[in-house]
């Protein structure tokens, strides 16, 4: 298994697939850990999302001539494991009650 940067992931959304495009909805998106400048627009400086329902991909804009080499945009299976995973965490059990 290869781990590369990802962009963060700020708001969890919804992912599904209609059988032509995969669909992810709702997702907020940061920089990335190196937080490069490609992903910045040159005049405004804000993040815009990049997002291809064909291969299922969500990632960030660059404003980079050549493209970005910083990080990988998240795929949809990946996506998926985000909200599973959150689902399993939510509905464990605490054994002990939250300090405070």
């Amino acid at each position: 298994m290869t781990r590369t940067q990802k962009p963060s992931v700020f708001q969890v959304g919804r992912v599904w697939d209609d059988g032509h495009a995969v669909v992810v909805s709702g997702w907020g998106l940061g920089l990335c850990a190196s937080a490069c400048a490609c992903h910045r627009h040159p005049s405004t400086g804000s993040l815009a999302i990049a997002e291809d329902q064909t291969r299922g991909l969500l990632g960030l804009v660059s404003h980079r001539e050549d493209g970005c080499d910083c990080c990988e945009p998240w795929t949809a299976v990946e996506l998926s494991a985000i909200v599973r995973d959150l689902r399993v965490v939510a509905d464990l059990d605490a054994p002990e009650p939250l300090a405070g």
